[in-house]
């Protein structure tokens, strides 16, 4: 199969997820975003779950595929997060948005969440690792209470909600970073 096409249909996925939820996710409303003939979607996606899997690997790509760097001490950790979270917001924001839709979707659907479940694991494995390598006091418990705090603010992040924002130190992705930083670590010296 043309892997250009596929990951065009993927793409579409992402945007019908974003846009119109999981209830929106149809092989009609992929074509349409796509561009493509009808039955292009049911031809490389037969059925539902195939496109919801489709989508959840793109998804997944599009992640990995974001430059991260090793930090080497605090800052370079702190501009790390903040530029993910800044990605979120702006040009992930569409990725994050249909992801939340999976994650909810996964709830009541047991053979997507195994790949969700994979892909958390490996990211509090790499902010785990992200901390270590900038030479914080890292344990498993400050690794996954920094993770944690960077998932919760993904759904503040998409949505327009500048109070809740404003409220949770959102509006100031730097601050954020610094203050969940100094928390779990103590303030930088």
């Amino acid at each position: 199969m043309n892997l250009e096409r596929r990951h065009r249909l993927g793409d579409a996925a992402i945007d019908v997820l974003a846009l119109s939820g999981c209830r929106g996710l149809t092989h009609r409303a992929v074509d349409a975003a796509a561009g493509v003939p009808l039955g292009t979607t049911k031809n490389y996606f037969p059925t539902r779950d195939a496109l919801l899997l489709a989508s959840t690997e793109r998804i997944i790509e599009l992640y990995r595929a974001i430059p991260r760097p090793t930090p080497t001490d605090r800052v370079g950790l702190t501009a790390l997060l903040r530029t993910l979270l800044e990605h979120a917001r702006g040009p992930g924001r569409s990725r994050v948005r249909a992801l939340l839709e999976l994650q909810r979707e996964a709830t009541r659907t047991a053979w997507l969440a195994a790949p969700l479940d994979a892909f958390a694991a490996n990211d509090f494995a790499y902010f785990e690792q992200a901390q270590m390598s900038a030479g914080l006091p890292t344990t498993p418990q400050r690794a996954a209470t920094v993770t944690l705090s960077l998932h919760a603010a993904l759904p503040h992040l998409v949505s327009d909600a500048p109070a809740t924002q404003a409220a949770a130190g959102l509006d100031d992705l730097d601050g954020f970073v610094k203050g969940l930083l100094d928390t779990v670590y103590g303030a930088a010296a």
